[in-house]
């Protein structure tokens, strides 16, 4: 049987909910939109996004379109992901028609690439991920989403080690001026710098080999990591501010 309950009838009582929490009407969220160049989110249709008017199929007269979604986000300073998977707030939100309804957060790790979704069952009160092939001689469900995620995976792990790169720098700054009077050698600091842009080097290979695009970095970063050595390819990474 068809699931009538959508995203959008969470996006909805989220909406409402959200409105609620900053003291806004509805004439005032649709003057944010408007503001933000969402002129279709006008008053009549948040009126209709959030009393969820049925079809007499039962189904929605007025789904929430994915930039309307982004919209509605930024007007209620609220995370759009949260909008539609409010975890915390609700057990179960709606998946796809003919799947049964999960948990916010297993829903949020479909969105983001963390996990294979797992659509089949329930088996013995257990889901598992699809395991039909696409098309007649195409790959298996699974094998696909897993290469075509790749890059969800990559790009936090590329920011994590930029990160640990930016606070190394800063100790081994902190520690250059003595070490330049005191005419040591490297210090922990500075060797502990080293090792994070190696470690972020080795990264951005990683992502290259997938054929991803490198986010701008620190042209002395770049400098450093091309004189060790580091980098496959130094020349498709844009130094910071000559972009």
């Amino acid at each position: 049987m068809h699931n009538h309950l959508t995203a959008s009838d969470t996006i909805a009582a989220q909406v409402r909910r959200h409105r609620t929490r900053l003291g806004m009407s509805r004439e005032q969220l649709a003057a944010e939109c408007e503001r933000l160049g969402a002129t279709g989110l006008t008053y009549a249709a948040l009126v209709s996004i959030e009393s969820g008017r049925r079809k007499p199929d039962g189904s929605r007269r007025r789904e929430v379109t994915a930039d309307e979604l982004l919209t509605l986000g930024l007007a209620l300073a609220v995370p759009p992901l949260l909008l539609m998977l409010p975890l915390g707030s609700e057990q179960t939100v709606p998946t796809v028609p003919n799947r049964d309804p999960r948990d916010p957060y297993t829903v949020w790790k479909w969105w983001t690439g963390e996990e294979t979704p797992t659509l089949g069952g329930p088996v013995d009160g257990r889901h598992f991920p699809e395991t039909q092939p696409i098309g007649e001689n195409g790959p298996k469900w699974s094998r696909a989403w897993a290469e075509s995620a790749y890059p969800a995976s990559l790009y936090p792990e590329f920011e994590r080690r930029r990160q640990a790169a930016h606070k190394a720098h800063l100790r081994a700054d902190a520690t250059f001026a003595k070490r330049r009077t005191d005419k040591e050698g490297h210090t922990a600091a500075e060797t502990d710098y080293v090792h994070r842009l190696e470690e972020l080097a080795m990264h951005i290979n990683e992502m290259q080999q997938a054929g991803l695009t490198i986010p701008a970095l620190r042209p002395a970063w770049i400098e450093y990591m091309q004189g060790l050595d580091m980098l496959d390819d130094p020349d498709s990474i844009h130094p910071k501010g000559t972009e």
